[in-house]
């Protein structure tokens, strides 16, 4: 058996003044493809052979430019094209939430070019964040497209090596089915779709019981991604039959779950303290103990913020006799690093730290001290501590005459892992508050923290969805609309 394995990620935020050209991509052929891929252990135990076409991920980002996506199309098709007389079936990590200048989704472009080159009958199976966009024709291209369970994505290297479990049992056992979509008229953020808190914890109860029935292959819901404006935004359900017989029992089920989840619209919510930016300082330097962590919610660098505003820093910077210490984890200024990383442990300089593209990411005058020379990472799979990429430069500096700490970064990430503190040289936890680059807080910080707050900055990743400026979505839609 071979099955030609595939991975497109951009989370396209189009609210960033740039754009994401190739080298924006970690890219992998071959077989390091399909151990980027995180499925290769599955391949390898069921006896079956990958037929890799491209590992391309970005991540986090922008809008792709057009040249960019055609390459990384190109060796999707090109893939099946020369492979298609063995291809038995098909595994694409699509996240979903892609902008293609000029074209729309890329992840929708690349399923349907797959598609069109291996014909109808050829099993697809797509695994995605659940944090991206779908419509009709996009699911119904493919036999099963089931998203993570878990926000944060605890669950996405399990989710991998199960839907890949899924297409070796549906290629062993072909079947002529196809997945069903139904779209809801519901917008939601990220952070008001936590899994641990409700209505999302029931919601997923509800899909693993419905997994249970021997008629339904996979059941999954789809929060959709609002970064970009497009007509496919909003929420979706997908429902995967078992045979052809139970094609209609899907119908119904799908009907059903999506009738579970808009029942529930008026109880999603932020999960966890959440206040307006004066009131999160606030709050974080009344709390006695630690450590604490503010979330700069409208620079969210884990849904494409570029990481580069410096509001919470002046918001820091202006308190007068501070009594705690921070950590700035991190702030994206790429001409200060390149100051910056000549420098010596213990060497004094003057920066103007910040892009300066707006208001958010005004420059702040600082005199600093250099304190520690380090990597920036990205954890190669959820929960990675070992197996990083390395995508940038990190400095971190001391605010002289201040207890201030700020990781200088040549990059955008969030620090979500304990790896991106170990390699930029700093240990969060010897602080009593630690300001991050996320919406929602991540499990390693929660779990350690004594106190956190999401702070509702404003930013390319504001949390507002009520009052974001959608022109294109399908209208009524809740909650801009009151349905």
């Amino acid at each position: 058996m071979k099955i030609m394995v595939g991975f497109f990620t951009t989370e396209s935020n189009a609210n960033i003044p740039v754009k994401t050209d190739i080298t924006g991509y970690t890219i992998a052929f071959g077989d390091e493809c399909v151990r980027k891929c995180l499925v290769d252990d599955v391949l390898a135990e069921e006896g079956v052979e990958a037929i890799p076409a491209i590992y391309a991920n970005a991540g986090a980002a922008c809008v792709v430019k057009r040249n960019a996506f055609d390459y990384i199309e190109s060796c999707f098709a090109e893939t099946a094209r020369e492979h298609k007389n063995e291809i038995d079936g098909v595994w694409l990590h699509l996240h979903g939430a892609s902008e293609v200048e000029g074209l729309g989704s890329g992840d929708h472009h690349i399923l349907k070019t797959v598609r069109e080159i291996l014909g109808p009958y050829v099993p697809i199976v797509v695994v995605c964040d659940p944090h991206g966009n779908l419509c009709k024709e996009y699911v119904e291209n493919v036999q099963i497209c089931r998203s993570y369970r878990e926000s944060p994505h605890t669950d996405s290297m399990e989710s991998k090596k199960l839907t890949m479990r899924m297409l070796i049992d549906l290629c062993r056992n072909r079947q002529n089915i196809h997945a069903v979509y139904r779209k809801l008229p519901l917008i939601l953020g990220g952070e008001q779709s936590v899994s641990a808190d409700e209505p999302v914890k029931s919601i997923n109860k509800f899909m693993d019981e419905m997994e249970k029935d021997p008629r339904i292959l996979s059941a999954s819901w789809h929060v959709g991604y609002i970064r970009h404006d497009c007509d496919v935004a909003g929420c979706g359900i997908v429902v995967s039959p078992a045979t052809a017989e139970d094609q209609q029992y899907a119908e119904e089920k799908a009907d059903e779950l999506a009738e579970y989840v808009w029942n529930k619209r008026h109880e999603f919510h932020y999960t966890g303290t959440t206040a307006q930016p004066d009131e999160a300082l606030k709050m974080t330097l009344e709390f006695e103990g630690g450590p604490c962590v503010i979330t700069d919610s409208g620079d969210n660098a884990t849904s494409g913020a570029k990481s580069w505003n410096t509001y919470v820093l002046r918001q820091v910077l202006a308190v007068k006799d501070l009594k705690k210490s921070f950590l700035f984890a991190a702030i994206n200024d790429p001409k200060t690093v390149e100051q910056l990383l000549p420098l010596k442990d213990g060497e004094k300089a003057h920066v103007s730290l910040g892009v300066d593209r707006d208001e958010m990411s005004r420059a702040v005058e600082l005199d600093v001290t250099v304190k520690k020379h380090g990597q920036l990472v990205i954890a190669n799979g959820f929960g990675a501590t070992d197996d990083v990429t390395v995508t940038g430069d990190t400095v971190l500096v001391n605010v002289d005459g201040t207890d201030i700490d700020v990781i200088v970064q040549n990059n955008h990430n969030s620090y979500i892992y304990e790896s991106c503190f170990r390699y930029a040289g700093v240990n969060w936890e010897d602080y009593d508050v630690t300001v991050v680059k996320q919406g929602y807080i991540f499990p390693l910080l929660k779990e350690k923290a004594a106190f956190y707050v999401m702070s509702l900055t404003d930013g390319p990743t504001l949390q507002d969805t009520a009052h974001l400026p959608f022109r294109r979505i399908m209208r009524p839609m809740f909650p801009i609309d009151n349905i």
